[in-house]
């Protein structure tokens, strides 16, 4: 996960699998003259145009909400975490359109133009007075509320610019990758698309939010538009060069009508199997017997895992046409290939939910953390750091995490073990690392709070501590190697144990792991606020160190939770 809440890149195995599956399309003789690196330059202006508009628009969305909109600061921090739930789980849908029903190239195209008009709509909100309250003066009274018109305002650019991420974050890498037939192109592809996600995130969060913070926010949302429509402009010029691949269907259907036909029958009685028939697809040739459906006599039934799944195989009269095999009530019959997918689907749920609360608190402590440094010491020299950017960290944590783990750290571990780490072990790693980070967070702010008390600032929301901020990049540089190991290890698990047939449906399981940490860690705030007086809208009067402490206990229990799934999962596929 993005510390601004973009998607995390996907490795690039899973997103090459995706392309290796379309490129045994038919295509027509024309799309096969088209790609190549002459695109490159092309996709390459519009990787970077979205990346950086996106990071300018969302690195400093809490600081925006409290200095521009009067939003109490905890008040901010939860709407900045629907949002950015929002942009995380919106891929999910852009990825679901376009299999389904338009292809890449079209939907991407179209969420670039919601970019350029999400960035128009914040620039709008950041220069025209009537789309905002009146600014805020500390002593001279009540700060002017929001009116419901100027929220409806920014949330409109929220809107667009989750519509954007939807359509373009997965779809982007899938389109350049599409543009070449050899593997190791498809690598480079790769590789450069990771250097351009990191870069633009680096930008957005520091060069656009020092603009904001130190210029005008008006300047920084324009330069985040700029870049945007610069970005739209080199898609668009490449069009002629682009091979484009058509809609394929979307996995989740069949995921939907295993669950149907099982429901629908799941009164049938398996006791007997070995008399019951099951439908493994239309037979092959005309010369098999009528009534064999299977096409195939040795075909095996289906699993006995989850085995009341496997009435959605049974073969009831009038499923399928007895002529040719072929399935008369697709929403009652499947194949024994879609029920065992579904069960590897429904296998690594266990372990998938394990990634939830460390999600929660990634998703409240990145938050918080703005809120935390807004009340610290910035300067660095003579240059102040703002407070949008402390999120670069974890960036840059996550790209030296990685190097590391490539260079050093795997390779060590071969040798001393003679064997690569599992993906349940990196996982493992990721949880332990997050736990420490929660922790170090917890021990910053009980300093920062240590010095509000000692100067006796409790009841003065607006001043800062002399401690300075550069105390958060410890918790920020943990997190950041747990999350390059955490969700990179559980995307391989997700592609190594899911079937063919779903390696799309693995993109998703991460997103949506995001996504809903956003949402719950909103959910989270929101009871500890009406249950305690943690979380008052005055940093120096609150107790945020609980809640970080609180985040911890969670996350040790959860990392027991996962210990306990991954002692119970059996490999189906990694190391085969």
């Amino acid at each position: 996960m993005e510390a601004n809440g973009s998607q995390q890149p996907l490795p690039s195995r899973n997103l090459s699998a995706d392309v290796d599956h379309e490129s045994l399309q038919p295509q027509p003789s024309g799309a096969r003259s088209k790609g190549g690196w002459i695109t490159f330059p092309f996709l390459a202006v519009a990787m970077l145009g979205l990346g950086v508009a996106r990071g300018g628009a969302t690195s400093n969305f809490v600081v925006y909400l409290v200095k521009k909109y009067n939003v109490p600061r905890v008040d901010a921090a939860q709407i900045s975490s629907i949002a950015l739930g929002c942009l995380s789980l919106a891929p999910v849908g852009g990825a679901i359109v376009a299999d389904a029903f338009f292809g890449c190239y079209p939907v991407v195209a179209v969420s670039m133009v919601f970019s350029v008009l999400a960035l128009v709509m914040f620039t709008l909100t950041a220069s025209l007075h009537g789309l905002r309250p009146a600014a805020c003066h500390p002593g001279a009274g009540p700060c002017e509320p929001t009116s419901t018109g100027q929220m409806v305002a920014l949330y409109a650019a929220v809107f667009m610019l989750c519509v954007s991420a939807g359509g373009a974050r997965f779809n982007q890498a899938t389109l350049g990758a599409s543009q070449f037939d050899a593997a190791a192109d498809r690598d480079v592809l790769f590789n450069w698309y990771f250097v351009f996600f990191y870069a633009s995130s680096v930008v957005g969060s520091t060069a656009i939010v020092y603009v904001q913070d130190n210029v005008s926010w008006a300047l920084g949302y324009a330069i985040s538009g700029a870049a945007s429509f610069a970005g739209l402009a080199a898609l668009l010029a490449g069009t002629p060069y682009y091979r484009r691949p058509g809609a394929r269907g979307s996995p989740f259907t069949g995921l939907a009508r295993v669950a149907l036909a099982a429901a629908r029958k799941w009164k049938v009685n398996l006791a007997t199997s070995e008399e019951l028939r099951f439908y493994h697809g239309r037979r092959s040739s005309a010369g098999d017997k009528d009534g064999d459906v299977s096409g195939a006599t040795s075909l095996a039934a289906p699993s006995n895992s989850f085995s009341f799944l496997n009435r959605a195989a049974l073969i009831a009269d009038g499923d399928v046409v007895p002529a040719d095999g072929s399935v008369f009530r697709p929403w009652r019959i499947c194949t024994v290939q879609e029920v065992e997918d579904f069960k590897a689907v429904v296998r690594i749920l266990p372990l998938w939910s394990a990634s939830i609360v460390l999600s929660v608190a990634f998703g409240t402590q990145i938050n918080f953390t703005v809120l935390q440094a807004l009340a610290m010491d910035r300067g660095l020299g003579r240059f102040t750091v703002p407070a949008g950017s402390m999120s670069v960290v974890i960036l840059i944590s996550i790209v030296v995490s990685l190097i590391l783990l490539d260079r050093a750290l795997l390779p060590l571990w071969r040798r001393l073990t003679g064997h690569t780490p599992t993906p349940l072990q990196r996982i493992g790693a990721g949880h332990v690392l997050a736990i420490l980070s929660l922790a170090a967070s917890a021990a910053v702010e009980r300093h920062r709070m240590a010095t509000v008390r000692t100067h006796g600032e409790e009841g003065h929301q607006a001043w800062v501590s002399s401690l300075s901020a550069m105390w958060l990049v410890l918790p920020l540089a943990l997190a950041g190697a747990g999350e390059a190991l955490y969700f990179p290890g559980g995307v391989t698990l997700y592609y190594e144990e899911f079937p063919p047939s779903l390696k799309n449906t693995s993109t998703g399981m991460v997103a949506v792991i995001i996504a809903l940490g956003f949402y719950l860690s909103t959910a989270l705030v929101g009871v500890v606020r009406r249950t305690t007086a943690w979380l008052p809208n005055n940093m120096n009067a609150s107790k945020l160190e609980n809640l970080y402490w609180l985040l911890t206990v969670m996350a040790t229990v959860n990392f027991g939770y996962y210990l306990l799934c991954a002692k119970l999962y059996k490999y189906q596929n990694v190391g085969k």
